[in-house]
Order: C-alpha cells, then structure tokens, then sequence
C-alpha cells in the first residue's frame, strides 16, 4: 500500500454520515472512553465536527483512505505542568481495520504533535483487551510505560490499563 493512500485531514461538514456510519458500532466504542456516544448518530457527528472546526490550534483530523473518512484521530492537550504533552486517541471505521492504517496516522499526528505543537510527550492509555491497539503504537515507536492496575471500568467490568509513551528525539 502507498503511504499517500493515508492522510490525516481537517473534518469537515460533508463528513457526518460517513462518520456516523463508521462510528456506530460497538465493536468501536467498547475500546473508547464512555463520552464517545453509543449509538453514534449524524447528530453526533456533527457535534463533534463542529468543535473541531473552532479548534486552535488544530488537534482533531479525520482519517482518510483513498480518499474516504475511515476513522478520526486526536491529540488531548494537556494544561498546567503536563502542557507540553497531550494524550493521543483515535478510532478506525471496522471495514478498514487490518490495512495498516491506523499505524500510518498515528504516525502523521505524532510528528504533527512535535513538529507543529512543539510536545515532548505524546501517551496513551489502553484498555488491556485492545492488544491491537497494542501493536498499532509499537509499530509507531511507542514504549509500554507500565500497566495501571485495576485502573478501567468499561461495560461495568474493571480493566487494567497499559500506558505507552514516545517522546521528541528533538527535545
């Protein structure tokens, strides 16, 4: 596959039923934080569209394959003494899973992050069933930091998490 098959780009109005489409599906939301909707619908969509458009700087970017919305990617800024890390999250639409995707835009937001925003630190944090999500930031350089202890509570069960980090060579 062509590296410049995948990009990561502004969402935009147009967006909505492909990405209320892709989103609604637990298979999707169950390795989410519980303020991602489900159902997900165009109402959603637009929601979270809207607030991407008054972003500044811009941290929020759908996920496009051969010219199509197949997911969306974030970094959360972090404030106070964490200002110079942000948390990376994202999701993939399933009927795009297995193709290398993902690994690609967290590698395009990742240099975004410190190249552009000028981080230190970019983490996530992932629920202990989600093993390719796992392998998604491995093969991005990230580092497994340690794993929180009981520290998840997602579809009323309890989940350790497994921390991973990559920092700026430049910094």
């Amino acid at each position: 596959m062509d590296n410049r098959e995948i990009k990561i780009r502004e969402l935009e109005e147009s967006d909505k039923s492909q990405m209320a489409k892709l989103a609604n599906n637990s298979n999707i939301s169950n390795n989410l934080r519980d303020y991602f909707p489900n159902p997900y619908d165009e109402k959603d969509a637009t929601s979270f569209i809207e607030m991407t458009i008054q972003q500044d700087p811009a941290v929020s970017f759908g996920i496009e394959f051969r010219g199509e919305l197949c997911g969306v990617i974030s970094l959360m800024l972090q404030n106070d003494i964490y200002r110079k890390s942000a948390e990376i999250g994202y999701w993939l639409g399933e009927p795009y899973w297995g193709k290398g995707i993902t690994t690609k835009a967290v590698d395009q937001i990742t240099e975004y992050g410190f190249e552009k925003l000028n981080l230190i630190r970019i983490y996530a944090g992932i629920i202990e069933y989600n093993t390719t999500s796992m392998r998604v930031l491995e093969k991005s350089g990230f580092k497994k930091e340690g794993i929180f202890q009981k520290a998840i509570i997602k579809n009323d069960k309890i989940w350790d998490e497994h921390r991973y980090y990559i920092l700026n060579k430049k910094m």
